[in-house]
Parts: structure tokens; C-alpha cells; sequence
């Protein structure tokens, strides 16, 4: 008897024993699970850790993979955007030459002729100009190596010399002289030495539309008139088809040159007013930005940074402007009034001021103003 309870009280020993071992060795294994866990939340902290890290930058990372497609397609759509605005423009041209040009010689007076065939054609050559030079003319890059440039910083995707008023364009991939943005319509981007024909072109653009819808308002409502009874004849005459009357006088039919010529009128107006709304829209915003010495991305810096300094109560002034008058005499190019004729109401190739680089005092401008610097 005695040496089974003996035998038993080994057996619950020994069982006890194992208990105890495996929960020793179970809380062993949970602590090592959590140093893991702790050693890794610690490695992908230090690895990702940031103090500039906010909102807005986990916001462009998460649109990052958008960017680089919009990035992509607009790089690749560039020929053809520019193929349409090409397209669309000769189409006009081809419409007023053959269509509106024959109609005007022969009922307006020599004067009405005269100014249509002067400012038409002017407006037209400034046109093609400034498209021409807008897509061709490089936008102006920095140089790569330092050399003696004072005052720049570092690109931090192409790794270079950063000038004031330099940024960096992420579908040409290049750092871009004074930038103001990169245009699908041009292929190209809009920087300091194209930047005048870009301007010049949405204004003699938008001229131009403004000119036609005007011009052909009269010849577009009556084309407009003509297509819809084009509709309600072609409908009379399916009506008379329908019931076998062939004792009826069949409605009267257009000739294929009528119809295509009161559908080329509508065209011109529809085309020409839609762009003269969207384009002119452009060019008054491009017009105030101007105004202010800014380019499209300076306004949105200088902005944040207007606020900025009005929380501090202090004055933002921007390092770039003259004054409204000299803003634009700067931007055009014009040191004497005859400028005004050869460098802006003409086609000119002069360049701007300054190389893009640094950014000093022009001599047309009449207010003296402190040295700038590059900020």
C-alpha cells in the first residue's frame, strides 16, 4: 500500500515538474516573440523616421504613382496635343480662305475689305510666330557644374546647381530657368526664354478667336438657320418616301457645297468662341501673374509665405517685382517706346533680360530698388 502512494507521489512530482518546465519555457518563447516585434517597430522607425514628415507628404507619396503616370502620358501626348492645335488652327485658316474671304470681298465696302486683310493676316502671323518660337525656343537650363554661382542651392532629384526662380520639371526631367509650368500644348516647357512667346501667343490666340466669333456672328446665325431647315426638309422628305405620295412636289434638297459650307461656318464660330473663353481665361490669369512680377509656381510660394509672415505681422514684399508698369516692360523687353512696335505689335526674337541665373537690376526699370538676392 505504502509503496503505491510512494509511486504516486512520484508520478504528480514528475508531472509537476513537466508543468512548470513548459510554462517556463512557453513565457520564454512569448518574451522572445515581443523583443522581435519591439526590434523590428525600432528598425522600420529609425529607417522611415522623419521630422519634416506631415500630412502633405504622406499625401503626395500615396499620389506618387498618379504623378508619374500624368508624369508619362502627358511626356508621350505632347506631339500629338501639339499636332492638334496645329490641326484645329489650319482648319480655321482653310475655312476663312475658302468659305468667308470669297463672301467678303464681294459684299463689304473697300474699307471693311482693307482692315479684315490687314488685321486678319497680322493677327495670323503673330499667331504662327509665337507658337513656332514657343515650341522650339528651350526654356533655359542651369548649368551642371557650380562654377561661380553664388546663392544656389541643390536639386534634390537631379542632384545640381538650383538658381533662384529654378525648378525642377518632373516630365522633362531637368531643372528648368525661372519656370512657370510645363504646357502639353506646347510639348515644351515654359521658362525664362520662352516664356514671352508663350504669353504672346495665348494673347494673339485669343485675339484672333475674339475676332472671328465677332466677325462671323451675322454668317453664323444664318448657317445655323440654313442647317436646321436642312433638318426639317430631309425629315419632310423621308415623311413623303413613307406614305408613296409621288404625286407631291418633293421638298427642295441642298447641294453637298451649301451644306458644307453652313456646317463649316457653325464650326469656325463654335470653335473659335469656346477657345477665346478657356484661352482668354488663360491669359488673364497669366496677365495679373505678370502683374505681380510671379510666375504660376511663385504664386503659390509666395503665398504660403505672405501668410507666414502675417501671422508674425510682418509685410511680404516679392524680391521680383518693380511695380506694375516695369513688370511688363520687363517681361516684353521694352527699354524705348519704339519697342512697343518692333518687340510686341511685331514679330521679335530679342531675348529676355538676364540669363536666368542671377537675377539683377534691369536697366529699363525706373524705380531703384536694393540689389537682389537669390533666395
Amino acid at each position: 500500500m505504502r509503496s503505491r502512494q510512494r509511486m504516486f507521489a512520484a508520478v504528480m512530482r514528475l508531472l509537476l515538474k513537466c508543468l512548470r518546465l513548459g510554462r517556463r519555457r512557453r513565457f520564454k518563447l512569448v518574451r522572445q516573440v515581443e523583443q522581435l516585434w519591439h526590434y523590428g517597430h525600432l528598425c522600420l522607425r529609425s529607417l522611415l523616421y522623419n521630422s519634416f514628415t506631415n500630412g502633405d507628404v504622406v499625401l503626395d507619396s500615396l499620389f506618387e504613382p498618379v504623378y508619374w503616370l500624368v508624369d508619362h502620358v502627358t511626356r508621350w501626348f505632347g506631339v500629338v496635343f501639339v499636332a492638334l492645335v496645329i490641326g484645329l488652327t489650319s482648319s480655321i485658316v482653310a475655312i476663312v480662305y475658302i468659305c468667308l474671304l470669297p463672301l467678303i470681298l464681294q459684299t463689304y465696302t473697300p474699307a471693311w475689305i482693307c482692315w479684315h486683310l490687314a488685321y486678319g493676316h497680322w493677327n495670323l502671323v503673330m499667331i504662327v510666330f509665337h507658337y513656332y518660337m514657343a515650341i522650339t525656343t528651350s526654356p533655359g537650363h542651369p548649368p551642371q557644374a557650380k562654377n561661380d554661382l553664388t546663392g544656389v542651392s541643390i536639386c534634390r532629384k537631379c542632384i545640381a546647381p538650383k538658381p533662384a526662380r529654378t525648378h525642377h520639371c518632373s516630365i522633362c526631367n531637368r531643372c528648368v530657368l525661372k519656370m512657370d509650368h510645363h504646357c502639353p500644348w506646347l510639348n515644351n516647357c515654359v521658362g525664362h526664354y520662352n516664356h514671352r512667346y508663350f504669353f504672346s501667343f495665348c494673347l494673339f490666340m485669343t485675339m484672333g478667336c475674339i475676332y472671328c466669333s465677332i466677325s462671323g456672328w451675322d454668317m453664323f446665325r444664318d448657317a445655323y438657320a440654313a442647317i436646321e431647315k436642312m433638318k426639317l426638309l430631309d425629315k419632310e422628305r423621308l415623311q413623303v418616301a413613307a406614305n408613296q405620295t409621288y404625286y407631291q412636289t418633293p421638298p427642295p434638297t441642298f447641294s453637298f457645297r451649301q451644306r458644307a459650307f453652313h456646317k463649316s461656318v457653325v464650326y469656325l464660330w463654335v470653335l473659335c468662341s469656346s477657345v477665346a473663353l478657356a484661352l482668354g481665361a488663360l491669359t488673364l490669369w497669366h496677365a495679373a501673374l505678370i502683374t505681380r512680377g510671379e510666375t504660376s509656381i511663385e504664386r503659390h510660394i509666395n503665398r504660403k509665405e505672405r501668410q507666414r509672415l502675417q501671422k508674425k505681422g510682418k509685410v511680404f514684399r516679392n524680391p521680383y517685382s518693380y511695380g506694375s508698369w516695369d513688370n511688363w516692360k520687363v517681361f516684353l523687353g521694352v527699354d524705348v517706346p519704339r519697342h512697343w512696335l518692333t518687340r510686341v505689335l511685331l514679330p521679335s526674337r530679342h531675348p529676355p533680360y538676364g540669363t536666368g541665373l542671377s537675377w539683377d537690376l534691369p536697366p529699363c526699370v525706373t524705380e531703384q530698388r536694393a540689389p537682389l538676392l537669390a533666395i
